[in-house]
């Protein structure tokens, strides 16, 4: 699994902005540690991101988050400090936004660029409404499909569900459903049907925060290979149930 080395001026905020993260996470969490602070004052040191770095050297890879551009400097310095030899990239997404979809992208079992790719399109929700390209979500949340393969939305499984939990497809809500896709082999896409948003890979939290979708629009579900029956039904019984939040 990709490890994450949280790199932050306060060892406070980065504690807060992992906290939230692990909201996120009702399984066995990626490895994580956080590289903060500069003598236990306010700043970063190089050394520690690199120590850090080396702590997690068993990992798949890594993947930094920072939260100012120094920290970034410090990120760059650790890496010719380090003395392991495991992929690290640095990402260049948003602190807590990238951490949270970096994180839940990284549980469903994507690889290093797939974890940074999410960590870097996660304010694509928040930018819905922009008029130029920046509205789109990250690519590997997008789920382009040519009309004729036989991969195409219409090939599969397709069912619709309604949304009834009362604040819609939302941080939470998405993680759980990022987590029930990763149990199953179908490549799955949603779109909402309501607003017309999608489709987006069902193992991007990016991307379903992308749709939003709130408590009434209809999710369609569109699914393709050996277990695709089983995924559309156990998503559909998900949203029925209100992702647990209507209790």
């Amino acid at each position: 699994m990709i490890g994450f080395v949280i790199v932050s001026h306060s060892r406070p905020l980065a504690e807060a902005a992992l906290d939230l993260a692990m909201q996120m996470v009702h399984d066995e969490p990626p490895p994580v540690r956080i590289a903060s602070g500069a003598q236990d004052g306010f700043g970063t040191d190089a050394a520690a991101i690199a120590e850090a770095i080396d702590e997690l050297a068993d990992a798949e890879g890594v993947l930094i988050m920072t939260d100012l551009g120094s920290a970034v400097l410090s990120a760059e310095l650790a890496l010719e400090l380090r003395e392991s030899t495991h992929p690290v990239r640095i990402s260049d997404g948003p602190f807590v936004e990238g951490m949270t979809a970096g994180i839940v992208r990284a549980l469903s079992g994507g690889t290093l660029d797939e974890v940074a790719t999410e960590a870097r399109g996660a304010l694509a929700a928040k930018r819905r409404d922009e008029p130029d390209d920046a509205s789109e979500p990250a690519e590997s949340a997008r789920a382009p499909v040519p009309a004729d393969s036989p991969d195409s939305p219409g090939a599969g499984v397709t069912a619709e569900e309604p949304l009834v939990n009362k604040v819609g497809l939302h941080s939470r809500p998405a993680a759980t459903l990022v987590r029930a896709v990763r149990t199953f082999t179908s490549d799955i896409r949603i779109s909402n049907a309501t607003s017309g948003a999608g489709p987006v890979k069902a193992n991007s939290m990016v991307g379903l925060l992308s749709l939003g979708a709130g408590k009434g629009d209809v999710l369609r579900i569109e699914a393709d290979g050996p277990d695709a029956e089983q995924a559309v039904a156990a998503l559909r019984e998900l949203m029925r149930d209100g992702f647990g939040e209507n209790d």
